[in-house]
């Protein structure tokens, strides 16, 4: 920004219009018109020549040119064309003088970039009332420049405002994902698989397990409302209450005299936890749930569902089945009761736990793909297994959806029975 642009800007703003250039070869002509555009209060800058204007031009931008057409050398139409071509940071009003009137040549000099034309001899109420119009022009221009400025900028620190959030969220997936240190389980008896697809960069669903003892462990699945960063702040609260590293601070288990745990049943575990959200967390979320005992050696397994899908059942043989009591989420109800059921696997039979986000994905039409369709794709992937059938579930979901993308976060556990 150089010294004159500086002073310019710390003047009071007056008018639009306050440097004008005057162009002609005809010194008379510049000293009447400068006489009458000084006692008007414009600062006035002759030329005779439309080179020596152009070079004025480069170190100044006059608001207002006032060019005669016909000159020697470098005419107004060339001088015009030159000064359009200047790189300008304020735009100038070009009048042209002219004793010319046919139309043809009129639009040949709006073409070239004039704004205005004056018929010679020059009237001074109807160069007033021209100037006026410059003003109004240049006024609008440049206030819209501002805006624009403004706009620019804006958009700049908005972007780099959400360079520094992508580097947060990607940070936060980073430690969400790390609430799942193992995402592949392998017992004995049995093999267990867990996915957490986000529809951001982070999400409101869970998945985990934590160990009871030599013959049992225990599986989750929630999903939080939304699926921001709230809702990601809420899972990571979640996984502390029912810690695998940390058996003490789990609320599914129950420390004994002789320093082993024992379950608390699922049903009790969601109903302590809905009673702990509504009285000692302030928040507008609630999440469903989904929490498992499992037996590894009789394949039995306990089961409490807080308003989360139905788990899904696949027999050996191929058959589908999916059971549950429904429940409702918790953190909305006070006092609210949870029922228990069971599932008995059998080997080659496996237990397939999914979030709303499955049964709910929408097809281009917005049609879901609900119970029905999960189970046609339960078909499809029978000879698939652990995180490869889990691979192969989010794949047909996004052909199903048209998209890679989806509306909501998908999480899921399957637990496989190994055949015998």
């Amino acid at each position: 920004m150089n010294a004159q642009k500086r002073v310019d800007e710390l003047q009071p703003e007056t008018g639009a219009i306050k440097l004008v250039l005057l162009v002609d070869d005809s010194r008379l002509q510049r000293r009447i018109l400068c006489a009458s555009l000084e006692r008007a209060g414009y600062e006035v800058v002759e030329a005779s020549s439309g080179q020596e204007a152009l070079e004025f031009c480069k170190t100044r931008s006059p608001d207002l040119v006032l060019s005669d057409w016909m000159m020697p050398g470098m005419d107004g139409l060339e001088f015009c064309q030159a000064f359009r071509e200047l790189s300008a940071d304020r735009y100038g009003y070009f009048i042209l003088l002219t004793s010319k009137s046919e139309k043809d040549e009129v639009v040949k000099g709006l073409e070239l970039g004039a704004d205005d034309f004056l018929i010679k001899p020059i009237n001074a109420q109807e160069l007033q009332a021209r100037i006026s119009a410059g003003e109004r022009i240049l006024r609008m221009q440049r206030e819209l420049t501002e805006k624009n400025r403004v706009i620019t900028e804006t958009l700049l620190e908005l972007q780099r405002v959400h360079e520094l959030l992508d580097r947060d969220l990607l940070e936060a997936k980073r430690l969400q994902d790390s609430l799942i240190p193992d995402r592949f389980l392998t017992f004995d008896s049995c093999t267990v698989a867990m996915m957490l697809h986000s529809s951001g960069h982070v999400g409101g669903d869970l998945v985990g397990h934590y160990p009871i003892d030599e013959r049992r462990f225990g599986l989750y699945a929630i999903d939080v409302s939304g699926h921001g960063v709230s809702s990601a702040l809420m899972t990571a609260r979640l996984a502390g209450y029912l810690s695998a590293s940390v058996p003490d601070q789990n609320v599914a288990l129950r420390a004994q005299s002789d320093g082993t745990y024992e379950p608390v049943p699922p049903a009790q575990v969601i109903a302590q936890l809905n009673q702990h959200f509504l009285d000692e967390i302030e928040t507008e979320h609630y999440f469903t749930m989904m929490l498992a005992e499992v037996d590894l050696i009789e394949g039995r397994i306990i089961l409490a569902q807080a308003g989360h899908p139905h788990p899904l059942v696949q027999r050996a043989d191929g058959r589908v089945e999916q059971k549950g009591t429904g429940g409702l989420p918790v953190g909305l109800v006070p006092g609210a009761q949870y029922e228990q059921f069971e599932i008995h696997l059998n080997p080659g039979d496996r237990l397939l736990i999914l979030s709303d986000g499955a049964t709910e994905c929408p097809d281009p039409e917005g049609e879901l793909l609900d119970e029905d369709g999960l189970e046609k794709l339960a078909v499809l992937l029978v000879n698939s297994s652990g995180t490869e059938y889990l691979e192969a579930l989010v794949w047909h979901l996004q052909e199903f959806a048209g998209a890679k993308r989806f509306p909501d976060d998908i999480s899921g556990v399957l637990l496989e029975f190994n055949r015998s």
